[in-house]
């Protein structure tokens, strides 16, 4: 790193700003040990006077532990002994951080102490002796393991080198790119580059194509070039897939035999019109006490052996990928589309949960088994909508029953302390090319919180087969689907935020309370203009749902046992249940934890990763369809206030842009983080959370998937 230098002043130094000069000197040159003569002229600190004030300087910098004198006259930067392992999280805005791993506080790494470390990486730190008034700083001595080295942009290729130009929000630099490192890339093309190197004293790295995308702009590039940012790949092995098409879709007359038939049982499913892939049915027919309702799950691990290599690609994949326009499923298609999914009118293997219920939705009995059916018919959740809705149509007493008794499981759950977060899903018209012609609202109807509903009870009854246990036997290794109680400081940050919405919530209280009180807020936001709003900033308050072997119950559904059991086609922890439902069931002992723990938060890991990716392929479609809307006006909803700008939703199509603060120049503005607002300083004008707002569109930058707006009227 080049030595800092100052040009002689041709005024005396002040105090602050020579401590500023020492503690840039030390922080730039950490390994070094200087005399208070060597400062001095490297801060250009020249007259007698000043000299004297960085010796006395010295001392206090001493006495507060950011220097440390050496031998007497000779001082360093005081790097301690405190050494930490965690991973570091790089951001193109300078705001690296440290996360140490045994869950310490995060700490800051400025620029010139990352070591070049990347996103994600696995890094030691030194933690650096805290200044007065300042976060406490870290720097990076060692990258243990390097994680992030992928990045997707535009390449512009040059006549001796070329440069990838990234939109990362974690990298600021551009990459160079050497001439016989192209990988076949045109210039313009939007591709995929590996960092392959990072000098330390190179202010940019240096990387190689390792793979194509297509061209900018295009919908295929642009739905891959999400997946790759987010590391998700959307191709199969070569191998995978010759392995998964010569699995045999034979079903042996001794497998039968293994197995309660219900291929006499009227079953059906419930899906979207479009999926593919059929993970459940359902079947019902009278018994003594009522009905006996079958939850029938596909029987994947029947097909997928544990340790082959479909398995283990499922499990470094661990979910399908949900973008706007496609499924990149877990399983290759021969599997996930065919060999496993529930289709109408073929005899099909389940791992099922057969409940005997009454009509008041009381369980009686239930139990666990292999299964193979024969669906009646495929619906999908329009076709039942309308049989609930008037009563006619095939299979229509069975599915009016289900939905009966399904209302009052619901009415259960809520009444136990459930929260109804039932938030719209937006959805897009596309055309030919993919181009979305028209954005909207899909929201939750009877007919998926009949499916729900069942899925639910499927899942929290295998739960609790498992994770209940007498006094004298102690749990087995299981995996749970686990939701801890919200964050108290978010829920008061909440209840401050609504309230200044004209709206209460307790904060404090019983677990009960909490949710009846969450619950309250989101009913009466109903149909105003900030439930999207409050909805939002309620969903961001509560903890996020992760896999476990750590059982605190699911705070969200109210269920002191969940687990994941019903989508194995699409998710491996379910896979992962139905080995160990298999193993216990049949006597066998429980499985070592740790590894089981390892694998849990691995899966939680990917899920975050498809539930981003699925997100900016929303944000993708939601600025694309905003392009040609550029200069019209729409009411808006301000949804996030910070010291740079106003986050601005229209409710119409939840489509979001932001306007600079320096585009609100009818005055000058400040942020008060207090409040949520931005203030003015002569008119006093106030943007708050939650006010409306009417905003014309200025730009829409579809490469960086930003709305810009500015206000109108």
């Amino acid at each position: 790193m080049p030595k800092k230098k100052y040009n002689k002043p041709d005024r005396k130094l002040d105090k602050k700003e020579i401590v500023n000069r020492i503690i840039n000197l030390f922080s730039s040159r950490p390994r070094e040990t200087l005399n208070y003569k060597q400062v001095s002229a490297a801060i250009g600190a020249t007259s007698q006077s000043d000299r004297q004030l960085v010796a006395n300087i010295f001392n206090g910098l001493v006495n507060s532990e950011y220097l440390l004198e050496v031998e007497r006259g000779r001082y360093k930067l005081h790097r301690g002994e405190n050494i930490a392992e965690g991973r570091f999280e790089r951001r193109a805005n300078g705001r690296n951080s440290f996360l140490p791993d045994d869950g310490s506080p995060v700490l800051f790494v400025s620029e010139r102490n990352t070591l070049h470390a990347l996103n994600g990486d696995k890094v030691k730190v030194n933690v650096l002796a805290k200044q007065r008034g300042k976060k406490q700083e870290a720097e990076v001595i060692e990258i243990i393991e390097n994680c992030g080295n992928n990045f997707v942009g535009i390449i512009e290729v040059g006549r001796h080198q070329s440069i990838l130009i990234t939109d990362s929000k974690t990298l600021a630099q551009d990459i160079i790119i050497p001439k016989d490192k192209l990988g076949g890339a045109t210039d313009g093309q939007k591709v995929v580059v590996r960092i392959t190197q990072w000098p330390m004293r190179a202010s940019s790295p240096e990387g190689e194509v390792i793979e194509v995308l297509g061209e900018a702009g295009e919908n295929d590039t642009e739905m891959h070039a999400i997946l790759a940012e987010f590391g998700l790949s959307c191709k199969y092995p070569e191998n995978v897939e010759k392995a998964a098409s010569k699995i045999s879709a034979k079903i042996t007359k001794e497998e039968i035999s293994k197995r309660e038939d219900f291929r006499q049982v009227p079953t059906f499913t419930i899906d979207p019109a479009d999926a593919k892939d059929y993970d459940d049915a359902i079947s019902i027919r009278h018994s003594e006490n009522g009905w006996e309702v079958g939850i029938h799950i596909a029987d994947v691990t029947h097909y997928v052996k544990q340790g082959s290599i479909i398995d283990k690609e499922a499990y470094e994949r661990a979910t399908s990928v949900y973008l706007v326009d496609r499924t990149v499923p877990m399983l290759p298609e021969s599997l996930s589309n065919n060999l496993c999914s529930l289709r109408p009118n073929e005899n099909k293997l389940c791992f099922s949960v057969i409940i005997d219920i009454t009509d008041n939705a009381e369980i009686k009995d239930y139990r666990i088994a292999r299964t193979i059916i024969n669906s009646n018919r495929r619906f999908s959740y329009e076709e039942a909508q309308q049989i609930i809705e008037t009563g006619k149509g095939i299979m229509n007493n069975e599915i009016i029953t289900l939905d009966r008794i399904a209302k009052r499981l619901r009415e259960q759950r809520f009444k136990a302390g459930a929260i109804s977060f039932e938030r719209p899903e937006v959805k897009f018209d596309l055309d030919e090319n993919s181009k979305p012609i028209r954005a909207y609202f899909k929201e939750a109807k009877d007919s998926n919180k009949l499916i729900e509903e069942f899925m639910l009870l499927a899942n929290r009854l295998v739960a609790e087969t498992i994770g209940k246990t007498g006094q004298s036997k102690s749990p087995r290794t299981f995996v749970y689907r686990i939701h801890d109680l919200p964050n108290a400081e978010k829920l008061t940050g909440l209840s401050e935020l609504v309230h200044r919405l004209g709206y209460r919530l307790k904060d404090k209280g019983s677990r009960m309370e909490i949710s009846k009180g969450i619950n309250n807020l989101l009913n009466k936001v109903q149909g105003k203009r900030e439930q999207n709003l409050i909805e939002t900033v309620t969903i961001r308050s509560m903890s996020k749902a992760a896999y476990s072997t750590n059982n605190i119950g699911h705070y969200g559904l109210a269920f002191k046992y969940y687990t994941h059991f019903t989508s194995p086609i699409r998710r491996y922890p379910d896979m992962m249940v139905h080995r160990l439902l298999e193993r216990y069931l049949s006597g066998g002992k429980s499985v070592e934890e740790r590894q089981t723990e390892n694998q849990c938060n691995h899966c939680s890991s990917m899920e975050t990763l498809a539930m981003n990716a699925e997100r900016t392929s929303i944000k993708y479609k939601q600025v694309e369809f905003m392009a040609n809307k550029v200069g019209m006006e729409f009411d808006g909803v301000i949804s996030g206030v910070t010291e740079w700008g106003l986050y601005v939703e229209i409710p119409e199509n939840a489509c979001e842009g932001m306007i600079a603060i320096h585009n609100l120049d009818d005055d000058y503005y400040e942020f008060d983080e207090k409040n949520y607002c931005l203030i003015g300083n002569r008119r006093k004008r106030r943007y708050s959370l939650g006010d409306p707002l009417k905003v014309k569109v200025v730009k829409a930058n579809i490469d960086k998937r930003q709305l810009d707006f500015t206000t109108a009227g």
